[in-house]
């Protein structure tokens, strides 16, 4: 069985959305974290224990970059029939935890349908787009041999677990930075004071749903140092963990789309 990061049973495995963040997130799904019930408050921020990440590496097979050059023409022409030839005939859709694919139809349909190719417009192609331009892959544990993009980070699962318990957060409400020295301004703004920069570990989103936020827009997100104190970082420099996946199987000395998991 799939299991999201940080493994927890007793926390709920939501996933974090950060606008901007497209990194092989459905346009549909990019926003600041699933939005507050009516009465329900943010836990207050913090200080808390940096739990250190090892970030993801790019595959080293030259074929698969170039594989992945191909998928991404593809996708800038809206090519179906081309994709076809691409896509593994057992092709599977993995929706909580089952297999959703309809076997009775061919692969290209069954990844249609997970990415929307078929839609009135052109989201689903771009989708498929970022998808391509990801280098990152790790082995599928439910999969021999299949390999599924984006990879998320490496860090010790039991300490992000007590982090999580310590801090009163989900899984959700962390993310990790594209890079070591991301910088952490005071306001929503590029042009606002840098205050701190990110190290590589873990870092708490914490979303501001105040009026002032809503103005200042998705292009920055309010996090919480280490320190506990709040600043904003360029939500492009921030990603989620748990994302949906794109999966690849090589059969031969060829790539082929083996899969797609939802966080549905």
């Amino acid at each position: 069985m799939r299991t999201h990061r940080f493994s927890l049973a007793a926390l709920a495995a939501t996933t974090i959305l950060i606008a901007g963040a497209l990194l092989a997130l459905p346009a549909s799904a990019q926003q600041q974290g699933p939005p507050l019930q009516q009465g329900q408050q943010l836990p207050p921020p913090k200080p808390y224990k940096p739990i250190a990440i090892k970030l993801p590496q790019p595959v080293a097979d030259q074929s698969f970059v170039a594989f992945r050059k191909q998928m991404g023409d593809l996708a800038q022409k809206m090519d179906r029939a081309g994709l076809a030839k691409l896509v593994a005939p057992n092709f599977f859709l993995i929706v909580g935890d089952k297999d959703a694919a309809d076997r009775k139809k061919p692969g290209i349909d069954n990844l249609a349908k997970a990415l929307n190719l078929d839609g009135k417009d052109t989201q689903g192609w771009e989708v498929l787009a970022e998808y391509a331009q990801e280098p990152t892959a790790e082995p599928d544990p439910d999969h021999k041999g299949v390999v599924c993009a984006p990879a998320d980070p490496t860090f010790d699962e039991n300490a992000a677990e007590q982090l999580a318990k310590d801090t009163e957060t989900d899984p959700g409400d962390w993310g990790y930075p594209v890079k070591d020295g991301v910088e952490v301004r005071s306001g929503a703004k590029p042009n606002s004071p840098v205050i701190d920069k990110l190290g590589l570990y873990l870092v708490r989103v914490y979303p501001d749903d105040s009026p002032a936020g809503a103005v200042e827009g998705p292009d920055f997100v309010r996090i919480v140092l280490p320190s506990g104190k709040l600043g904003y970082v360029a939500s492009d420099q921030l990603l989620p963990l748990g994302n949906e996946q794109l999966c690849y199987v090589k059969e031969g000395n060829a790539w082929k789309i083996a899969g797609f998991v939802s966080t549905q």
